[in-house]
Formats: structure tokens, sequence, C-alpha cells
């Protein structure tokens, strides 16, 4: 055992969990120390030969530098790379085929459709084509054998009965690109999911007396799959069940459907018990009745009150487009605030808008895909189904497209930063010291019920748990003192 770690009551119970053998799910809370608990567990296997499964690149690099060398630590897509055959590896290289050309190959032409505000749309090739990318895509993520219509994602802004016929319609269209990219002697470029996809079909085997999952709650279907097959390791899967965000791009919420032993850290050494009680709160409403526990010596201040406005260390939103305007709010304030966003994402808007300002049709960024001028946005951007487009829109209009290009140029100077700016995906992982709430949350379902629904409270909850001493949500009190009240 580590000198540095002197383990908690429930990172014993963890380590005599897996010394006794057997399949083990650690239920972590954030900031419950759920790395060193697997640290702690490799040391006591330093005899057997041990692999670390991440879902992230920095976070299997990190854990390489921290886990004994009996510990082979990598991303399971790396994984898969090393075990695949050169013909794969080359297809990997080959540039993809543009979803235009895709979709004039298959034959599907522009579609018309209703948005859900009544609205007719005109769905393009290149949109089709990127649709049925993108269901191939998730397929490739999922556990299912062959191709199905809930692979297929359908933009938000269409109406659902609707979006059911466009699925079906593009299904054996999703079918024919999975059975080209499968195909032993084909020589189309594929991408990473596909090479994993082909990796878990060929049924590998990982050699490994035990495997450590991280971040099991992020997995795909296709992930646990893999890891099911491994009959002859003892695996250990380690996730935070509430921090489980990525549905929109097919993770399924691998703690849920494990069936193994659980045990659970829910002492957080990241803020102290003020934190750990709105976290608890939060997680009440997803049905979680076991508390975080903060660190007494932790000092923790919440700020509510919004004239107070504390110095931060983040500024954390839900949306790129607000995080956009929190970046040029702060330079218009002369501050010196990074952007977790690179110059290419916020020069897509700035090339969308004047596409359609100029009347036509634009594919980047995809918030803009469905309109077919810059009027239809701003009209979207009012409505309760588009005020996620409202701060970019706001740019456009009272400042203009130039505007968001030299902001695009600022994001890509390497200065001493007072505060980093970041979306809440691309937050998750982190810490700072201090941390405020930008208030672009869905406080309330999309049929207007007074509820968030569930991803949105644990986007909230991730968000919550990044900060240590100072969280400021004076952004959200009244909403947040609402629906606290509303779920007792």
């Amino acid at each position: 055992m580590p000198a540095s770690i002197k383990p908690t009551e429930e990172q014993c119970a963890v380590l005599d969990m897996a010394l006794r053998g057997g399949d083990l799910k650690v239920k972590a809370f954030a900031g419950a120390g759920k790395t060193s608990t697997l640290q702690l567990v490799a040391e006591q296997f330093a005899s057997r030969r041990g692999v670390y499964l991440a879902f992230n690149r920095d976070i299997a690099a990190s854990a390489s530098r921290r886990f004994p060398r009996s510990v082979n630590a990598r991303t399971v897509h790396s994984r898969a790379w090393g075990s695949v055959t050169p013909e794969l590896k080359s297809r990997m290289k080959l540039e993809a085929e543009p979803p235009h050309a895709l979709a004039a190959r298959y034959g599907p032409g522009p579609v018309e459709v209703r948005s859900v505000t009544g609205k007719a749309l005109e769905i393009a090739p290149f949109e089709i084509g990127r649709m049925i990318a993108e269901g191939l895509g998730r397929f490739c993520r999922s556990a299912d054998r062959v191709p199905a219509a809930h692979h297929i994602v359908v933009d938000e802004k269409i109406d659902e009965a609707l979006a059911a016929q466009l699925r079906a319609w593009l299904l054996p269209h999703v079918q024919r690109l999975w059975e080209e990219s499968a195909a032993p002697r084909s020589r189309s470029a594929i991408s990473p999911d596909v090479l994993l996809k082909l990796w878990a079909f060929s049924e590998p085997h990982i050699e490994a007396d035990y495997i450590l999952f991280d971040e099991a709650q992020d997995s795909d279907g296709v992930m646990l799959a893999i890891l099911g097959q491994q009959r002859h390791a003892q695996i250990i899967y380690v996730g935070d069940p509430y921090q489980q965000i990525y549905e929109w791009r097919g993770a399924v919420n691998a703690m849920a459907q494990i069936d193994a032993p659980e045990c659970a850290l829910t002492e957080s050494f990241r803020f102290g018990p003020r934190f750990a009680a709105l976290a608890s709160r939060l997680l009440l409403m997803l049905g979680e009745r076991t508390p975080i526990r903060g660190q007494a010596r932790i000092g923790s201040i919440m700020v509510a009150d919004p004239s107070i406005a504390p110095p931060v260390d983040a500024i954390l939103c839900r949306k790129n487009v607000t995080a956009i305007w929190q970046f040029a709010a702060g330079l218009e304030a002369g501050h010196r605030p990074a952007i977790r966003m690179s110059p290419a994402e916020i020069l897509a808007y700035a090339d969308g808008a004047d596409q359609l300002i100029a009347g036509q049709r634009t594919f980047r960024p995809a918030a803009f895909s469905l309109f077919e001028t810059w009027a239809e946005a701003r009209a979207f951007s009012r409505t309760p189904f588009g005020q996620d487009l409202e701060p970019v829109v706001r740019i456009v209009d009272e400042l203009g497209t130039d505007y968001l290009r030299a902001l695009a140029q600022r994001s890509a100077l390497k200065v001493q930063a007072d505060y980093v700016i970041s979306t809440v995906h691309r937050a998750k992982g982190l810490e700072w010291k201090r941390v405020r709430i930008a208030n672009d949350f869905r406080m309330r379902g999309p049929d207007g019920s007074p509820m968030p629904e569930d991803d949105e409270i644990r986007l909230l909850y991730v968000a919550m748990t990044r900060a240590q001493h100072v969280l400021d949500i004076s952004g959200l009190r009244d909403e947040l003192v609402r629906i606290v009240t509303c779920s007792r």
C-alpha cells in the first residue's frame, strides 16, 4: 500500500472485496478518490498482470504515471488499434467521404419535414449524409449486432412524429454503410468507432489477470460487451452514475447495467459540507438516497447574491454559445479570460451566420443547419425551443460576425488568463478553487413542466462539483430554490 495514501474505511472495504476475487463495481461520487482507490488495488495486486482502461486519453496517460509497472494503462480505442490487422489500420488513415458525396452516392435527395414550431423545413443532402454517418457511429458504439432506427439522431428542431418516419427512411442507408465498412475487402475509410466495433466482433482476448475500468459511467455499450467477453479476468468497474452526461454520443449508464457486488465511495475530498449538501439535494432528485459527505476541514463558500460577483477561476456553461458570450463579456470587462474552445469552432458560427445572412444554407455549425435565412435563426432563438441559440444571435445582431472572428483570434492567444470559460462537458474530470455557474441550464422540462429532466440535473451536479472553495450559483439562485422546493 502506498505510504502516501491512508485509505478510508470505504476504500478498505473496496480493497477487501477486490481481494476476494470476482467482478466488482465501485460507485464513486465526485471527488471521492476513485483513482487513488484503484491505485491501492493495483498495489495489492502487484504480483498480477493488470490492465487499466479509461474512456479518455488524458486520464489513461495520467494513470500510467501513477500506477505500478505491473499495470498497462491505455484507452479502449488504443487497445483496439494495437490488436487489429494492418489493413484496417491503413483504412483509418484514409479521408472520410464527405456527407454530401455519401448522400449523392446512396441516392436520397432533399426531404421536407416540419419543425417543432410548425414551419416547413428542407433537409439537404449534406445533412442527410451526416445523419447516415452519425447513425453508423451510434450503432458502432452500441452493443447491438445490427443497426436500428434508434441509432439515427434527428435534430431536436424537427417534429417528433416526422422524426420517427425519417429514421425509418434512413435506416437502410445506415445498414448499407455498415456493410461497406465491415466488408473484409473494402477499401473505404473507417472511423475509430468502426475499428472498435470490428475488434469487438472478433471476440478479443485481453491478456490480464485483472482489469480496472475507470469512468465506467461514460462507457459505450460496445465497451461493456468487450469487457463481458473477458471471463478469464477479474474486472473492477469504477464510476459515478450521476456524471453520465454523454447520452448524445450513445453512452450507456454502465453502473446500472453491471451485475456485480457494489461498494461505494461517498466521501469527497474536493469540497466541504455545504457543497456536499447541495450536490446531495440534486442526487436526491435522481433517486439517490445516500448523501455525499464533504470535508469539514475544507472551507466552502456558496454565493447566491448576484450583486457580490466574487473573483473566479472558472465559469462553466451548458452550451458552446454561452461560453462564447461569456468570453466576449469578460474581454469587454477588461479581463483576460481563456476559453476551452478552438478558434475554428468560434469561426464556424461567424461563417455560418454570414451564409444565412446572404440567404444561403449552411451546415456548420450544426445548430444552424436547418435554417435557410438569418431571420429564421433569429425567430427560432426567440421561441422556447431555441433559447440555446439566443447568445450568439445577440452577438451577431448587435456586434456583427467580424466581432466573432475577433473573438476567435483572441481565443488563440496564449496569455496568462484570469480565469477559464468552459462547457460542463469539457470541464468533466477537472476542478478549480472558485467556480461560477452560468444561467443557461434548462431548469424546466421541454414541455414546460416545473422540474428539469434527469440529464439536466446530472449536468448541474457535474458543474457544481467542480468547485473546491467558492461556488457562485447566483445566476441560478431562484430556479435552484424552486426545483429544490418542488422536489421535497
